[in-house]
């Protein structure tokens, strides 16, 4: 299979479906970077660590630099989006599915942001490959369960490990620093908590990316009469043209989400900031590594909440862990019911 950049390129406006599902891929790669890399350094940015600006700029570079160094060092969360779909022997009937099922996400989550519906890129993706997968195959023939029950993994990982990991070690820190000058404490943990939000803006874009990164490998491989990606190198030029998106799309900014995220849930101190972001980095570390794709957000959210818990459990805002239940309950079958109707209906119409 030729994964040349010419190749690519010469083949995106040779090939309609190859072409809107490569624009929806970086399109939502963009918006992954807009929406979801703010989580990233909210904390570091509502204790006053640093500024907005100065922050999204870091998180813009080490959001690029986790897509591009993780996918050369360990791609293996690229390789269970990639796997854990069958879409067939026909490929361009195939591809024709996976930009149905981009499309789906688009719709969506739009109709979500209307409706009041929390939504995760992470989940709508899973939701929409699944959906366009069975509208393929005419059945969960098209569902690869050994790589699709990482997925489930993922949900319980996110906010069980997530939040236990906070907790741990936020309590290791308030027991070190119990006896410490609090002065002296937090002009540690100011220059911690800014490594501690790369880490995360790192671990960002090595989850994130790379989910990505393996549909628009999918899609090469279909227009290229390949059903599936296995033994194939990703090419490093797609690592950098999909982590330069990432990084745009993080240097937009996000305020909104920042503060939704760092005080709107519990306030924090920069010592339990420092915690979140390194305990929510740890936990996608091990995700990242076992290739498991999980909700940053969700996990981020959930190292939070366990932060908060070793002060007291009415710290927490509950509200949020209603949210992420809700978007597990409408994304998967609601964003997958959907690709499987675009699917049927880009297979009649094209």
């Amino acid at each position: 299979m030729d994964v040349s950049l010419a190749n690519f390129i010469q083949q995106v406006f040779s090939n309609p479906a190859l072409f809107v599902t490569t624009l929806l891929t970086l399109g939502v790669i963009f918006v992954n970077g807009w929406t979801d890399a703010p989580n990233a350094i909210a904390t570091c940015v509502t204790t006053r660590c640093m500024r907005v600006r100065s922050a999204v700029i870091m998180a813009a570079i080490f959001n690029f630099l986790g897509v591009f160094i993780m996918t050369q060092l360990n791609a293996y969360v690229a390789s269970t989006i990639s796997n854990m779909v069958d879409f067939g022997g026909d490929t361009n009937a195939a591809l024709i599915a996976l930009c149905a099922a981009l499309f789906s996400i688009v719709v969506y989550s739009v109709g979500a942001s209307l409706l009041g519906i929390p939504t995760s890129e992470s989940h709508s993706l899973i939701a929409g490959l699944s959906g366009a997968a069975i509208a393929i195959q005419g059945g969960i023939g098209g569902i690869n369960m050994d790589e699709w029950v990482k997925v489930l993994y993922g949900l319980v990982a996110s906010l069980l490990f997530g939040f236990a990991i906070g907790w741990l070690v936020c309590k290791v820190v308030t027991l070190i620093c119990a006896g410490m000058d609090r002065r002296r404490t937090n002009g540690f943990f100011t220059y911690a908590q800014i490594v501690g939000a790369a880490a995360m803006s790192f671990m960002h874009g090595a989850q994130d990316g790379q989910k990505f990164i393996g549909v628009l490998f999918l899609g090469m491989a279909f227009c290229n009469g390949q059903p599936s990606v296995v033994g194939v190198m990703i090419p490093v030029w797609l690592m950098i043209l999909c982590s330069t998106i990432m990084g745009v799309g993080t240097s937009v900014g996000g305020e909104r989400i920042i503060k939704s995220v760092g005080q709107d849930m519990v306030k924090l101190e920069k010592y339990q900031g420092f915690s979140a972001d390194l305990s929510s980095a740890l936990c996608l570390l091990v995700m990242t590594v076992l290739g498991i794709p999980v909700s940053t957000t969700h996990t981020k959210t959930s190292a939070i909440m366990g932060v908060g818990a070793v002060r007291r459990i009415s710290a927490i805002n509950f509200g949020v862990v209603r949210d992420m239940m809700l978007t597990w309950v409408f994304t998967f079958p609601g964003c997958g019911l959907i690709s499987f109707v675009m699917a049927k209906l880009f297979m009649v119409v094209f």
